[in-house]
């Protein structure tokens, strides 16, 4: 029987185990699935923990989710389709839930997948080499400490790409009195409560980790940005700064010759692409980017179309976009997809790129990965959804953000799925400290 790995069991790797899962109920014979876990239980990202740095297996620690986080896009352009939140909660809910909504969702979805006996948790995959048509994998059992070899005919690696933080260094940083973190280590805002806190960054992770600090209590933000600012209206107390040059102690100077003291240094500066499992022939190598090097439709890794990858893309659609690339996925493994020559896939790879490169503003970013997901999904059985409706819904967020970076999240969308409109949160976000799921759901 064809044997599949599954490289990891977070939103990616729940998309592919989904994708199989589905064809099985409909009476497909599908391949013997192995899905390796390094964390001890599915969700990936969406799991939290308060360790930083290594587990309690001594292994990198992959979260770096936080207390108090948000959706900070619309959920609705997020939604399964095969599985919309009002099915899984029994009722509509608003349109911008806190993580403990988020991944009982992913988690939902996968529950009754019944898929979870095709995970081996506390499993890290250490080395993929290619081997006879398909490749050998090695795993190490972290609680056994024992090393296992199995041949797989394909890999599918899912393991996300935001786990290994990219550091940059800065003159004097080592003087810094203060406290010193990646957002990868981030935990909770309110660890610095009354403090001045500098955010060295301007994505949407330096947004986010910036405003909870101000929310819960930091006395100051600034951001330091190194091409452009974000230029939102900023609530008082939170500034942004041009890139920082050189830290003295608790001073900062800035390149514009500016100078403030600060209690703690964040620095939200993106993470690398980082697959230490691959030798360098298999290793997808990109910066966080719309289209994948190396990557038919994204996926298929071009010199070996045994090896997929899912979910590697700088992402406007995650959830959405996951599922279409699995399904793809799927279905190339199955033989439903027959693949073109190598040469016509280099040809159709460099159109993505090149329409990718005259992209000018977020808008064009939007339709771009609208169209890639449409393209995944051409002929496939993937349950319909208003495609349509998301990118006009992710243009509006956008919109709504400029208006109001600390209210954007009090507005309202309607779902692709049911074509409902979501209800008012009954707190507004600025205001709203307990994120639980007990207390969201309410109302």
């Amino acid at each position: 029987m064809t044997k599949v790995c599954i490289i990891g069991a977070g939103p990616s790797g729940l998309s592919a185990l989904r994708a199989f899962s589905t064809a099985r109920d409909q009476g497909i014979r599908i391949p013997d699935i192995t899905c390796f876990e390094k964390q001890n239980n599915w969700g990936g990202q969406w799991n939290f923990t308060w360790r930083t740095s290594l587990d309690e297996n001594g292994e990198p620690v992959h979260s770096s989710m936080y207390r108090h986080l948000w959706s900070n896009g619309p959920k609705e352009c997020l939604e399964f389709s095969d599985y919309s939140f009002e099915e899984h909660f029994g009722k509509s809910i608003p349109s911008f839930p806190p993580r403990s909504v988020l991944r009982n969702y992913i988690v939902g979805r996968a529950e009754m997948s019944n898929v979870k006996e095709l995970i081996k948790f506390n499993h890290s995959v250490r080395l993929v080499e290619e081997d006879k048509e398909g490749f050998m994998v090695t795993v190490e059992d972290i609680h056994k400490k024992r090393v296992i070899k199995e041949y797989f005919d394909y890999v599918i690696v899912a393991t996300g790409h935001f786990s290994v933080p990219n550091v940059p260094e800065f003159e004097g940083i080592e003087t810094f009195t203060g406290r010193v973190m990646h957002a990868h280590d981030f935990r909770s805002a309110d660890e610095f409560i009354g403090k001045d806190v500098l955010v060295v960054g301007a994505s949407y992770s330096a947004e986010d980790i910036g405003l909870q600090c101000k929310k819960y209590g930091a006395k100051t933000v600034s951001f330091s940005f190194r091409t452009a600012p974000m230029d939102f209206i900023w609530p008082n107390g939170v500034d942004e700064r041009p890139l920082l040059t050189s830290v003295n102690k608790n001073s900062v100077t800035f390149r514009d010759g500016s100078h403030k003291n600060f209690d703690a240094i964040i620095l939200c500066t993106g993470y690398l692409h980082s697959f230490p499992f691959l030798p360098e022939d298999l290793r997808l190598v990109t910066n966080n980017r719309l289209f994948s090097p190396g990557l038919y439709k994204g996926v298929v890794w071009n010199d070996n179309t045994h090896l997929f990858y899912i979910g590697m893309q700088d992402q406007w659609y995650t959830f959405t976009m996951f599922d279409a690339e699995a399904w793809y996925t799927r279905d190339v493994i199955l033989e439903k997809i027959k693949l073109p020559v190598k040469d016509e896939r280099t040809v159709d790879m460099k159109k993505w790129d090149e329409r990718e490169n005259k992209l000018e503003d977020a808008y064009e970013m939007i339709d771009y990965q609208a169209d890639y997901i449409r393209a995944l999904l051409e002929g496939s059985d993937y349950p319909s959804f208003n495609l349509e409706l998301t990118q006009k819904e992710f243009k509006a967020w956008k919109k709504e953000k400029e208006k109001s970076i600390v209210g954007y999240r009090d507005k309202s969308y309607c779902s692709p799925v049911t074509n409902k409109q979501s209800p008012i949160h009954h707190t507004k976000w600025w205001e709203a400290m307990d994120d639980t799921i007990e207390t969201y759901l309410k109302g």
